[in-house]
């Protein structure tokens, strides 16, 4: 027994012990559902974020959980949550049961099926359609191909040398493969942009892309002096003992140049809301596309972010499968910057005006973003949930409108 019935009303959440484990316990319409109270993702307390009808964001990274079942239903999450049975006993109590780690059923291979699905791209896009595919019960071959000699992590550095032949439904690499198949998901990412200026050259002028850059500088960071300043058109400058470039990407799609399927003038793959190019059995996810944004009206866009990518590989799956599920997420983005979280969802490029709550002296702020009298993004620090509660009621399609915000 862990409560009684009056401790929890309609629409709230409390956190409970259940032997060694914290249990979320939610009651929703009369009845009480229980599941684990740490987010899969980072292991935020899912009492602290938003409950929103049966599904429940996390208050740090912006996951959803449903309440019912423990299904993973928005991300940068990647597995489910355990469920435990709960029931009401006659004396008005909650007693809860509990239940080993849930995660979701997979289907298998089936030698019998010829169908093959090609995977571009190690990323988190890709991550995401092959286990949607596994999850739909897809018994054909899937293929993921990435340059990485590491599982799919967070980004994708396919060779350049590669040709694509769309009508032919082959790809061929720089090894002189060729690969046939007859569905493609294109999700080769981009790539961070070089430094073009003098001095780019020297040693200690990083990237951080990959986990071996991030190496590199943890090594350089202990290492002799190579960079001794950094001098900025402004005339100014800025002693430094190591320079990290962070100037902005590039879309790997060289490859893709001549090729029917369309793109942007950013060279940025075109998609529909179903992830699918103008070409039939060609797909594109992740950081390469530009797609429509539902909660910018439709506007195409292009958002380099793991929780996005992770949304296109699951809708991108469910269309190879012909079910045709429209794309629907809220970006939710954070950053660390010297021990301080800071949490943004939303879109808001094009924004005029912005409501302030708390001051950013204090280090204690939410940021509301207004464009044409909504609120269209919000960012915070040190406000948990306040960010989440934003994002949730984007999701449902409600519209927060400035008075609201002021």
């Amino acid at each position: 027994v862990v409560c009684d019935e009056a401790e929890l009303k309609d629409g709230e959440m409390m956190e409970v012990e259940v032997g060694d484990h914290n249990v979320l316990l939610v009651r929703c319409d009369g009845v009480y559902s229980a599941i684990s109270n740490q987010c899969t993702h980072y292991g935020a307390p899912l009492s602290k974020g938003v409950l929103s009808g049966q599904r429940v964001r996390c208050p740090w990274h912006g996951s959803c959980f449903n309440v019912k079942t423990g299904d993973l239903e928005e991300y940068p999450g990647i597995d489910c949550l355990p469920c435990h049975k709960s029931k009401m006993l006659k004396i008005f109590s909650v007693q809860i049961q509990g239940q080993p780690k849930h995660i979701k059923w997979m289907g298998a291979r089936d030698q019998a099926v010829l169908h093959t699905i090609m995977l571009l791209g190690g990323g988190a896009a890709s991550l995401m359609c092959a286990e949607t595919l596994r999850q739909e019960n897809y018994g054909g071959r899937i293929i993921m191909v990435s340059r990485d000699d590491l599982l799919p992590y967070d980004k994708t550095r396919l060779s350049k040398i590669m040709n694509a032949e769309i009508n032919l439904k082959t790809v061929t690499f720089d090894d002189g493969l060729i690969q046939c198949y007859d569905q493609i998901l294109i999700a080769t990412g981009c790539r961070a942009k070089s430094l073009d200026c003098p001095g780019a050259d020297l040693e200690n002028v990083l990237m951080l892309e990959t986990p071996e850059d991030a190496r590199c500088i943890h090594y350089a960071c202990m290492g002799c002096r190579t960079v001794k300043a950094v001098k900025l058109k402004s005339g100014i400058t800025i002693e430094a003992d190591l320079l990290i470039v962070g100037i902005g990407v590039n879309p790997n799609s060289e490859f893709l140049k001549g090729s029917p399927i369309r793109m942007d003038s950013k060279n940025y793959v075109i998609v529909d809301k179903y992830m699918r190019t103008n070409i039939t059995d060609v797909y594109c996810a992740g950081d390469l596309t530009s797609f429509p944004l539902k909660m910018a009206k439709g506007q195409n866009v292009s958002i380099g972010h793991w929780q996005i990518a992770q949304a296109h590989g699951r809708i991108a799956a469910l269309s190879m499968l012909h079910r045709e599920v429209e794309l629907n997420t809220v970006p939710f983005y954070w950053t660390v910057l010297f021990g301080r979280t800071i949490r943004y969802a939303g879109y808001g490029e094009g924004y005029t005006e912005m409501v302030l709550k708390g001051k950013f002296e204090n280090m204690k702020f939410l940021a509301l973003y207004i464009k044409d009298d909504e609120v269209v993004a919000a960012s915070g620090l040190n406000v948990e949930p306040a960010v989440s509660v934003v994002a949730e009621r984007l999701a449902e399609g409600r519209v927060i409108t400035k008075a609201e915000a002021e």
